[in-house]
C-alpha cells in the first residue's frame, strides 16, 4: 500500500470520485477508494456499489 499512497492519482479519477454521491461514498472502504484511484480494474465489491454511477466506455 505504501507504494500506492506515494503516487499521484489520475486527475480524471479524482474528479469522478468527487462526483460520487455522498450516500455511496460513506459505504466505500479505504481499500475500495484506493482501488478506484489507482487500480486499472475495479474490485467486484466496488463495481456493485457503483453500479448506478458507472458507464461503459
Amino acid at each position: 500500500m505504501d507504494k500506492i499512497n506515494k503516487q499521484e492519482p489520475d486527475s480524471e479519477r479524482l474528479e469522478a470520485l468527487r462526483r460520487i454521491p455522498s450516500e455511496i461514498m460513506k459505504d466505500l472502504t479505504k481499500e475500495e477508494v484506493n482501488a478506484f484511484l489507482y487500480e486499472e480494474f475495479l474490485p467486484d465489491s466496488l463495481q456493485i456499489k457503483l453500479k448506478n454511477c458507472l458507464i461503459d466506455i
